[in-house]
């Protein structure tokens, strides 16, 4: 793939490794299947209870197996073959798809069986994100990993742009035509990342256990940085996850039907995507503490916005500024997480970063939708937007390198690797 005459020396330097180029597109590919499954299967529960928690309960049905199976998942992406552990969970991802449009071709109004494919997806989604994360670094040499991590992130974030508008567009058609275009895009990237040519896993000098399976985890707890970065997303997350409440808001609050869920479902990968992409071109090299902390910050704020809007364009608005703000975090954690963490336990501390992750996603739309349920929609998303600027605030107290820290770090070598350089 040669570049344009025009493109940078760095951005050349990207496109000169093609397993980062088919690492990327199968992604892009994914995610956008995965987003206009989410919009299909929101309203469509929503259509059939009319029930905000149900919404949450699609959450919880994820957030459960992936909890249970985030640690045993990160062992196995330190000791196996990273771009085929990916493939095998897109593969399973099509067969979870593929049970959807059974469903809905059933014609049931039953819904324990859509909470129950997504708790299989739930166990795709456990193995996927801790090899996502750990392989992206085998991809790129160190130098251009920062840049890379931000070309990543602009590319799914434009993904979950196009997805969600997507999903809404081709839901008016029935949602058995989105769950069979997402099933033709899963299969897609599934073979995509098989041609992958990942490097063999670093040599491990202790065979499984208990002790080798909570690696990861104690190393976590060592890095206070780490620690703190991590748990920030956790609970800023946690509280103020108003996506999971987007179809309850679309059909009572802003009335603009499957079409506008899906723009409003875009609206946050919007303002991800053009943060991201000004990353790529400058990423963050000074005050990166600080510009976290600011980031989550400003994520209330806008959530807060969005709770007491009737707008369609005011909401919009604030759910554009709640994805940018959320894009600046996500990246400085993600690149202090790996720059931090040896190769050989990178697919284990990735795995507790992905129970964080997952727990301030899943678990944080059962919380909005419980909350929904008890005190109403916009009561539960202003509260939970200003639980995350408490949150903040808290953590620049409770956890002062996050403040102090004002550039990244440089990569963390293996002992074996540091010595044969």
């Amino acid at each position: 793939m040669s570049p344009p005459p025009g493109a940078s020396p760095r951005r050349r330097a990207l496109r000169a490794h093609p397993g980062f180029v088919r690492f990327l597109t199968a992604r892009l590919i994914v995610t956008v299947a995965v987003q206009m499954q989410t919009v299909a299967v929101g309203w469509q529960i929503y259509e059939i209870t009319r029930d905000p928690l149900d919404l949450g309960l699609i959450g919880l049905s994820q957030f459960l197996p992936f909890i249970l199976l985030i640690l045993p998942a990160g062992q196995l992406a330190d000791r196996r073959n990273r771009a085929l552990v990916l493939s095998a969970c897109y593969s399973l991802g099509c067969v979870c798809v593929l049970l959807l449009l059974a469903f809905t071709l059933s014609g049931s109004t039953r819904t324990w069986p859509v909470f129950a494919i997504m708790v299989l997806f739930g166990v795709a989604r456990a193995f996927a994100m801790p090899a996502a994360q750990a392989l992206l670094p085998n991809l790129v040499p160190p130098e251009l990993f920062s840049r890379a991590v931000a070309v990543n992130s602009s590319t799914w974030q434009i993904s979950t742009v196009a997805g969600p508008a997507l999903g809404g567009l081709v839901y008016l058609l029935g949602p058995e035509v989105v769950y069979g275009t997402v099933a033709v895009l899963t299969a897609s990237g599934a073979l995509l990342m098989r041609g992958v040519r990942a490097p063999a896993p670093a040599p491990q000098l202790e065979p499984d256990s208990w002790h080798t399976l909570l690696e990861g985890l104690r190393f976590v707890f060592r890095r206070k940085l780490i620690l703190g970065a991590i748990s920030l997303d956790l609970f800023a997350v946690l509280f103020g996850g108003a996506t999971a409440l987007l179809p309850a808001y679309a059909s009572d609050v802003l009335e603009v039907g499957p079409a506008g869920l899906g723009w409003l479902r875009a609206a946050p990968g919007a303002g991800a995507a053009a943060v991201a992409l000004l990353l790529a071109w400058k990423p963050i090299t000074r005050r990166v503490g600080p510009l976290m902390l600011a980031g989550v910050a400003l994520f209330g704020i806008a959530t807060v916005v969005f709770g007491i809007s009737e707008n369609l364009l005011l909401s919009l608005a604030a759910l554009v500024v709640l994805g940018g703000a959320d894009m600046v975090s996500v990246y400085i954690r993600h690149v202090l997480v790996q720059l931090e963490t040896p190769d050989s336990i990178r697919g284990r501390v990735s795995a507790v970063s992905a129970v964080f992750i997952g727990a301030s996603n899943e678990l944080g739309e059962f919380e909005s939708g419980v909350t929904a349920a008890w005190w109403g929609l916009k009561p539960a998303v202003v509260v939970g937007g200003l639980a995350s600027v408490a949150i903040a605030g808290l953590w620049l107290r409770w956890f002062p390198q996050l403040q102090a820290t004002d550039r990244f770090p440089l990569p963390r070598l293996d002992p074996l690797e540091a010595a044969q350089r």
